[in-house]
């Protein structure tokens, strides 16, 4: 309850942006509140809590107002002389590499996202840059049903994107700290796995699913685990991060008498945040080694393990250390899929065949887990990405039981990389189980009959979708007319909302111009019709990836046409004559 009234805070000042003055005094009050509740035991007994609770409110508040202080920045525009750093490499493109920088203009300091050819040499934190850049501020989105790009960065505090054209000149750093150290020796590690004698899938496949670096992946790939559902594997997350451990006090056993126990957990768990280190401790890993550190610490104080405090604990560690993590996707996707598996997952197993051998209760449980998470984290899926697939179940109950052995066996082959060693044999099976694994996730994200994009979702459809989640337990563990219809009040709720939204975006008529970098598209919406007049010459694929189906999503219509015109779009004038667009075609 305390991180649950600390995340409250975090939201309310995300909203409401409180003054300093206020967030003190109110600071002051809750402390006060507390202290008096410690020193007399001056409220009821059914409100004795509600101090604690209200001080946790408060300190969310306060943490947040320094996370959301405005930055001194240079005011940059077009071409500029900058020196700069590495911070962190990022996906790259088609035409372009892209890293995060952290980059100074007359000694003022400031953070950017900068794209280079990438006929250019790679950066590394051994060295300073200087170049001349085009540096510009993040745009702000334009409409509500974009995606804030803008918002997205400054919680990163990164404001400003820059494009380096040309070449760079650089010089030795001797100042390179610790963290960076072990950046660098990571990216000289994904050298090395480069330099392997695999196929070019094959080694981007264990760049992504043992040192989390996706950033020469191509998108097809990419693409191929998003519509089967299989994202997480490719991702490090808590699942790899069980199984290192895992694997870690496997080979720790014959070591480690029972006598030692606490130890070998101590060791391993030192282990875990070492390669967390390593692999640039991103969010995701963060998450999985915080979780699985406090629930091991419950062992070690041979305390009854609780999931759910292990989880608020977590939880509490990175928000006092970053509240904009509570606006991060994985974040979001990472605490719901563990609540989903606490809440449905025994429930579930108890509709299962009873498991009757080791590997029975493996596959058993591989099933109940993997449809617990998946229902738990289906409303923040479909709000942030709009698609779903049916086939991501089987998907997943065929990938998942694979995925440990794989993973392993990409440790191995990463680890021998580090050391410059490689067999032969060894490279060709990796070679071809990676393949033949990568082969059946395209099969899965293929079946373009169980794959729907444009799935609208709003807030208020994600909540109550939420609510009837948390009622489908009770009918689960113990079937009875009262619980199941509460959570069919609640199902039932979820459609009739949906529907009336439906409805409503149905009787929305708006002309809007929608820009795409210099070029601009017109939509006319009549009803649930709409008709876009794209400029000729302009790539139509991007322009329905990055307008047309978030427009069309957030109107919940997939009734339209395009129309090309001429490029010089100010000649068209909209008047209501435009309209008859849609009914002249």
């Amino acid at each position: 309850m305390l991180c649950v009234s600390f995340i409250l805070g975090i939201f309310l000042q995300d909203v409401v942006r409180w003054s300093v003055f206020k967030i003190y005094c109110f600071v002051v009050i809750c402390f006060v509140s507390l202290i008096v509740y410690f020193v007399r035991n001056f409220y009821v007994h059914r409100c004795r809590h509600f101090s604690s609770l209200l001080f946790a409110f408060a300190a969310g508040i306060l943490v947040h107002s320094f996370s959301l202080k405005e930055q001194s920045l240079p005011d940059l525009k077009g071409r500029n002389l900058i020196y700069f750093k590495l911070n962190q490499k990022l996906n790259s493109n088609e035409k372009n590499r892209r890293y995060e920088i952290t980059a100074w203009k007359d000694k003022r300091e400031f953070r950017s996202i900068l794209s280079m050819p990438k006929e250019e040499s790679e950066l590394n934190f051994k060295h300073y840059y200087k170049a001349e850049a085009y540096v510009n501020r993040v745009q702000q989105a334009y409409s509500d049903f974009q995606f804030d790009y803008a918002k997205y960065l400054s919680r990163r505090g990164v404001f400003h994107q820059s494009y380096l054209p040309n070449s760079f000149s650089q010089g030795t750093r001797k100042d390179l700290s610790f963290a960076e150290k072990i950046r660098q020796q990571r990216l000289e590690t994904l050298s090395k796995l480069d330099n392997l004698k695999l196929s070019k899938k094959a080694r981007e496949f264990t760049k992504g699913i043992i040192l989390a670096d996706r950033t020469e992946m191509d998108k097809e790939t990419v693409q191929d685990f998003s519509r089967s559902g299989l994202m997480h594997v490719l991702a490090i997350s808590g699942s790899h991060m069980a199984i290192f451990f895992w694997l870690i006090l496997g080979v720790l056993y014959p070591f480690f008498s029972s006598k030692f126990r606490k130890f070998k957990i101590v060791f391993a768990l030192l282990l875990i945040w070492s390669f967390a280190v390593f692999i640039d401790y991103g969010s995701s890993v963060l998450r999985s080694c915080i979780m699985i550190s406090c629930y091991y610490i419950y062992v070690l104080l041979q305390r009854k393990p609780d999931l759910l405090h292990a989880m608020a604990i977590a939880a509490l560690l990175i928000l006092l250390v970053d509240t904009n993590q509570l606006f991060d996707v994985g974040f979001q996707l990472s605490f719901v899929a563990v609540l989903g598996i606490f809440w449905l997952n025994g429930p579930i197993l108890q509709h299962l065949p009873k498991p009757k051998s080791k590997l029975q209760i493996f596959l058993v449980n591989v099933v109940s887990v993997s449809f617990a998470a998946q229902l738990a984290t289906l409303p923040l899926v479909l709000f942030y990405f709009h698609q779903w697939s049916f086939v991501s179940i089987p998907a997943n109950l065929l990938i998942i039981p694979a995925a440990e052995l794989i993973i392993i066996f990409a440790l191995l082959m990463t680890v021998l990389a580090a050391f410059s060693m490689q067999w032969w044999w060894l490279n060709e099976w990796y070679d071809f189980v990676v393949s033949w694994v990568l082969k059946l996730i395209g099969f899965f994200a293929h079946v373009d009959s169980a794959y729907f994009t444009m799935i609208p979702m709003n807030l208020l459809e994600v909540m109550v979708a939420f609510v009837a989640i948390y009622f489908l337990r009770f009918p689960l563990r113990r079937f009875r007319i009262k619980s199941a219809s509460v959570f069919a009040y609640f199902l039932i709720l979820f459609l009739v909302l949906r529907a009336f939204l439906n409805y409503r975006a149905a009787q929305l008529d708006e002309v809007l111009v929608h820009r795409y970098f210099k070029e601009r598209v017109i939509s006319v919406k009549q009803k649930d019709q709409v008709a876009f007049l794209i400029p000729e010459q302009v790539d139509q694929n991007k322009i329905l990836a990055y307008i047309i189906e978030p427009y069309l999503t957030s109107r919940r219509t997939n009734n339209y046409m395009i129309k090309v015109v001429p490029k010089d779009l100010e000649s068209i004038t909209i008047h209501g004559s435009v309209y008859s667009l849609i009914d002249d075609q």
